[in-house]
Order: C-alpha cells, then structure tokens, then sequence
C-alpha cells in the first residue's frame, strides 16, 4: 500500500496536533449533561466472532478470533484472522461487517497475509506446501479470483511432514506476511516454531509467481537475555506444574518508517498472559536486523484483556498507527482468543511503541491525527469490578459475583435461557455511567461450526434508587452475533444500579464473563503512590517493584495500579495492570519479569479509581545491573526558597511527577506541562497537575504502513 500526500500529511501531523478535548458532566442522578466525546469503543474488537470445528469430536464448543490482520484498501479496512471461512469490511473501525466470499479455497484460513496495491487486495494463507494465492479488485463485493493457482515451493524447504535439522527451511510459509516496498518490490516473511528462525525473500508477484533467491534467516529467539520472551503465565518458563516449554516464534509483520525496516515479531506463544510484540530494525527489507532494546512495543499481561502478541501494524486513513493483536481467553481450549487494537507512535530516533495503557477501558475513535496515543482514553473507569451483583436464576454454582471480576475465564450461568432473564449490578452509590460491555462466555455451547443466523439481543437498564428503571441502550433488534458487544449510551446517566436484560443469544446456556459498566465517580483523583522500591535481580531479567497502597479518596475507591517503565523517563511505554485487591494477595509487590537484560530502565506507578488516575510517582531510574533502587527520603528542612540551587538530585531518582490524564468529570486541572525533551524538569514547590502526557515525536519522515 503506497501513502497518499494526505496520508503523510496526516502522520505528520499526528505529532504536532493538539490532544483530544474532554468534557465536564453533571453531578445529579438522572441524565448527565456532557461535552460530546463522540464514538468510543473498548477491546476486545466487537465482532462476531466465529465458532470452532476443530474440537467438535472433543464437544469443546467455543467462538474464537486470532492472528488478525487489517488492510487499509481504498476506502475501507479489511480484517483477516484465523478460523472462519471469510472475512470483516469497516469504515471506522469500529462497525465490522462479516463477508462470506464467493471463492475461499483455504477451508477455515490460519494466520493469513494480506496486502494492498491500491489496485487489488491480495491474501496468502499460511501453509505447509504449495497452495493457491488470491486477489480481488472488489473484496467489499466478495469477488475474489485467483492470483495463482498454486504457489512456487519455497527453494531449500523440507517437505511438507518433514522434521527440519538444524540449518534448514521449514515446510511452509507458515504465518506469512506481504510487505510491498516502494520500489515495487514484494517480499514474504514467515515462521512459526520453537526452533526455527522468522525467514524473509523476495518474491516475483507475477503469475506464477517465483521466489527471487533462497530465503534468509532473519531473527531468533533470546529467552536467556529477553525475558520477556520466556513462555508461561508472567513468563514463568513453563507450565504451571513447572515443566519447561521452549518459547514460539512466530508473527512476522514488517513496517518501513522513514527509510528503516521494522520487522515485527510475536514471542512467546499465545497461551497465557505473556503474548507480545518485539522488534528487530534495520537498514533494507532482508537485514541484517539489530534488536530493539525497548522490545516489546506491544505488551498487555494484565487485565480483563491479556496478551498482545500474534498480530500486525497498520496505518489508518489519518495515519495514525495500530497494532492489532491477539488476546488470550483459553476458557475452554487454549486457542480460544480474541483480538485487540492498540494504538501507537514514533519518537524522533525511531522508537515505535504502542498504548496498552487502560488498553481494555474504553478509548476514543479518532478522527483525525492523533499527537499522542494515550490521549484517546476516555478516563471511564470499570465501576462494576468488584460490584455486589444478583441474577434472576443461577445455574450450579455459577453465582452472579463471577461476572464482575474482570476475568474472562470465570462466569455466571442463569438457569435458561429464556428471554427476561436478568443480571443486576449494584455500583454502591449514584455515579456516571458512559458504557457497558457484555462478555459472553460459552459454557457447553454445543455449537460446532460457523452456522448462519446466530444473534445476540440484550437490553441495558439503569436506576438511581432500584425502584424505576429506564433504557440505557438497547441490541434488541440485533441481527449479528456480538460474544463481546459494547454499548455506548447516547447520553451518560448518573445511575447505582445497571441491569442486564437477555433477549437471545446463541448456545446451550446464557453465561456472562463480565458485565463491565464503565463510568467514574465523583470526587478527587486518587493520590500518587508512594515508597517505590524497584529490586533488580541478579537474572537482570526480572525486578520486583513494592510500592504502597493507596487509599481510597473521598467518594470514590481504588481499583488497581499501573507499573509503567521504558528505556527513557518520559518513555513509560510498557504496563503491567495489577488489581488493588490482587496487589494486596501479592503482598504489595509484583515481580515484572519481561525485562533485556544489561539494558537500563526508568521505573514509575500510577493508581487509578472510579474518581480518575493519579499523578505518576516517583520515577526511579533502574541500571541494568543487580541492584535496589529506592524513592529517596522527602526533605527535612521544608521545601526549598526562590533563588535556592537545592539539593542535587537523588542518585538514581526523578523527583519530578507526571500529570495524570484529565479523567471526565473531574475536577479542572492547572499548571505548568512537561518539557517536550530532555530530562524531567527540576522540582517545583507546587506538584504539576496539568493535563501532559508522554512528549510526542516529530519524525522528519512520514512513516509508510505494513501493508497488512
């Protein structure tokens, strides 16, 4: 895909544009009086997410969505993923519309590549020998033909069924992806093993198509100095029963920005919470490649949604960029997922990174540049997580509380599934309601394939005292599927009470995962934490990061925490999204063990409630050596005067605070931004309240999109 001058104008701009607005609301019961926020959406993508076959001998009956990739072609996305026998055309993003082809010759497709000419839309499925390649000048229309009708054996692979030794090409290409250069020039990256290295070649397009030269080994994998890159729940290294599991590799993707190649990679397997996107750069399309010592770029291992590995990079019409990956629910098999989209940027030097930060709280759709990603959160917290909730009907002992702990793996299972059938959450007090997501959960489905007509109807209800009830949103006359749908009301209500209303949806049993009310209360934002110790141990790999708990600020409480860190202060780019309740079973501490070795981090926390997030702590620079760091003392003496030079800065430490994301509803907030560059500013008297996030980018060069 080749940008347009309005697209790079758009990516320019992106850096320099403005944040996005936000707006003030009432504070009565009853309709909430607002600023516009326009469209907003939450992850996981609302789709109509396929049922499986592949265990229908096993009874295992569940809907699924993995290993997307998203085209940008002419006017509208295109959305491949694994499973399904077609594809999803949008306009937004956010309004997927399912297509069934009219030629699909790869039964239900893995991991396919897609990329576009602006001509014609092309997808390779992933394969262990020879298979067809497709195009289509009218995909929204499902008219597909072939581009070939088999493709070239790769030169030096095994065959399909072989064991490949050490030095050789796998039968495949296994989880490919399409790159187009903008010399014209094709190429195919690909792999998938926990041996074998991600390959890259050249191709000639032209039908029959041929490859250029023999494939080149491009990447492995480096659990040893890459913790991140361990397999397991929190990159354990194994299962939990402790038996060692060597890390996948898979999930090629390439993006070229500026002149420089990004070739994206997913490690270590899409099991667990540990899924992630890491990254090798260089100077040509085939290497040689140097790995990015910010890796992952793409990173989400806490949270109602977790994992963000097994995806692609795109651009969309403004040029913002988004990583699409996958998200782990493994509730009845461990391929059972979902997918997500984080948004992301580029500094000066070519960093690339995306947003996971409140990456599964509702974000604003853009719609335009966009200066800084983590502007698009709303600031609507999940006021249902920990909720007092009753049901109309239980099954077993599938009790209601199941559905407000922000984990996908348990559920509340009503006794049938007749319409009228009720979920009711009890949010303590009279707040802001601005969304709701309903998680379905499929429990004994005993659907076994992609059948036609299946729907979801619900109806939303809201109450200020649990006596009169009005409609908050309303997919009664729903005519798709929707297992994770999300309903933004048209005005926020102040409410205590939300109720779920079943229609209809498809399987055996009405089972809810999380019934998510997302909103904020009203009060002052939580206070920063406090007492940050970050102790690196002497495998560099990992570091346990204490802090102390917050306490709940006047009319409101604390739900979790955010540990941020980045290879710079004002590049606090990865998070690990840890419940308060959950911190205090750890003990007050979390170990992050997704760390490069000999690499030097900056460290921080920040709290979030249902009154808004804290300003950012302490920022603790943390060496790449054994070693404890710790928030230094505050002073004895009292502040310092005007005119006094002050203490020199403490060894290891940034005294400044980063302003929290202005939370709608709040408060109006004052002060003095961050500097664009450089270091953190010196301590002030007063602490920095203004509404500043990370310091934006201004790359000389637009960046050119992956193709896929």
């Amino acid at each position: 895909m080749r940008l347009s001058t309005v697209v790079i104008a758009a990516v320019a701009a992106l850096i320099s544009g403005s944040a996005l607005a936000r707006g003030a609301m009432a504070q009565t019961a009853g309709t909430a009086d607002a600023a516009p926020t326009g469209r907003t959406w939450a992850n996981p993508v609302d789709l109509d997410y396929k049922y499986s076959f592949e265990q229908t001998h096993e009874g295992i009956s569940y809907r699924t969505g993995g290993d997307p990739t998203i085209v940008l072609h002419r006017d509208r996305y295109y959305l491949f993923q694994t499973g399904g026998d077609g594809y999803w055309t949008s306009r937004n993003l956010l309004d997927w519309t399912y297509v069934t082809p009219d030629r699909w010759p790869f039964g239900a497709g893995v991991a396919p590549a897609a990329v576009s000419d602006d001509d014609g839309l092309y997808l390779m499925q992933s394969s262990t020998e020879p298979k067809p390649m497709l195009v289509s000048i009218d995909p929204t229309r499902a008219v597909w033909d072939y581009l070939t009708r088999v493709m070239p054996p790769i030169p030096g692979a095994v065959a399909k069924g072989q064991t490949p030794s050490a030095g050789q090409i796998p039968a495949g290409p296994w989880a490919p992806d399409l790159f187009i250069d903008d010399d014209g020039k094709w190429y195919v990256y690909w792999g998938s093993s926990d041996s074998a290295p991600l390959f890259g070649s050249e191709i000639n397009p032209v039908s029959p198509m041929e490859w250029i030269d023999t494939p080149r080994p491009l990447l492995t994998l480096d659990p040893d100095r890459h913790g991140w890159e361990r397999f397991g729940q929190d990159h354990s290294g194994g299962l939990p029963d402790g038996t060692p599991v060597r890390p996948f590799l898979e999930g090629a993707a390439m993006t070229m920005i500026g002149g420089r190649y990004y070739l994206q990679y997913a490690a270590p397997g899409t099991g667990y919470n540990a899924s992630a996107t890491g990254l090798y750069t260089g100077a040509s399309p085939l290497g040689p490649f140097e790995y990015a010592p910010w890796s992952p770029i793409s990173y989400k291992p806490g949270g109602f949604v977790s994992g963000a590995g097994q995806g692609a990079t795109f651009a969309d019409r403004y040029g913002n960029l988004w990583n699409a990956g996958t998200s782990w629910v493994g509730l009845n098999w461990s391929f059972e997922r979902r997918i997500a989209l984080y948004p992301g940027g580029m500094h000066p030097d070519g960093q690339m990174w995306f947003s996971s930060r409140f990456g599964d709280f509702p974000q604003r759709a853009p719609d335009g540049p966009v200066t800084d990603p983590d502007s698009l959160f709303t600031g609507w917290m999940p006021l249902s997580y920990r909720a007092r909730a009753t049901a109309s009907s239980t099954l077993d002992d599938f009790a209601a509380d199941r559905a407000t702990d922000e984990d996908p793996r348990t559920f509340w299972v009503a006794a049938n599934t007749n319409a009228g059938q009720t979920l009711t959450l009890d949010l303590g007090a009279l707040k802001t309601v601005q969304a709701v997501q309903v998680n379905f959960a499929d429990y004994k489905a005993g659907i076994f394939s992609e059948l036609p007509g299946l729907r979801t109807r619900f109806r939303i209800l809201w109450s200020a005292d649990g006596e009169d009830w009005s409609t908050f949103a309303s997919r009664m006359n729903a005519e798709r599927d929707s297992p994770n749908a999300y309903v933004q009301g048209e005005r926020p209500v102040r409410a205590r009470y939300i109720r779920y209303e079943h229609g209809e949806a498809p399987g055996a049993h009405l089972a809810i995962a999380d019934l998510r009310v997302f909103g904020t209360a009203t009060g002052p934002a939580p206070a920063a934490p406090a007492n940050l110790t970050v102790k690196r141990g002497e495998d560099q790999r990992n570091a346990i990061v204490t802090f102390d708990a917050v306490p709940n600020p006047t009319g409101g409480r604390i739900l979790g925490y955010n540990i941020r860190w980045g290879v710079k202060r004002d590049r606090l780019h990865s998070t690990y999204q840890v419940w308060a309740d959950d911190l205090a079973a750890r003990g007050g501490s979390v170990e992050i063990r997704a760390l490069n070795a000999g690499v030097d981090y900056a460290f921080a926390v920040e709290a979030f409630g249902d009154t808004g997030v804290s300003p950012l702590s302490v920022v603790l620079d943390v060496p790449g050596a054994a070693g404890t760091v710790r928030e230094p003392d505050p002073p004895v003496t009292g502040l310092p005067q005007p005119g006094d030079p002050g203490p020199p800065p403490a060894t290891g430490t940034v005294v400044t605070r980063i302003p929290p994301v202005y939370i709608s509803g709040a408060p109006p907030v004052t002060g003095a931004p961050l500097p664009a560059t450089g270091a953190a500013a010196a301590p002030t008297t007063t602490p920095t309240t203004a509404p500043a996030t990370t310091p934006p980018a201004s790359p000389s060069d637009a960046p050119k999109p992956k193709d896929d």
